[in-house]
């Protein structure tokens, strides 16, 4: 694998910022691996997971309150 150039650095962070959001959360200490190695034993990036894990809170939220 070849190294990446400047110029492909350069337009993957304006790709970055132009198309995603950031957020950092802080875990308590030990945690992090914890959901690291959940996420890495199901296959997907704790990224992933992370996103998984806060969309399927949201549906079952919105369920909640949709039948109280």
């Amino acid at each position: 694998m070849s190294p990446v150039s400047k110029a492909q650095q350069k337009a993957t962070a304006k790709y970055v910022k132009e198309n995603y959001d950031r957020i950092e959360i802080k875990v308590p200490k030990g945690k992090k691996e914890v959901y690291r190695t959940h996420a890495a034993q199901r296959k997907e990036s704790l990224n992933a997971f992370l996103i998984r894990a806060a969309e399927e809170a949201m549906e079952r939220d919105a369920q909640q309150t949709d039948n109280p």
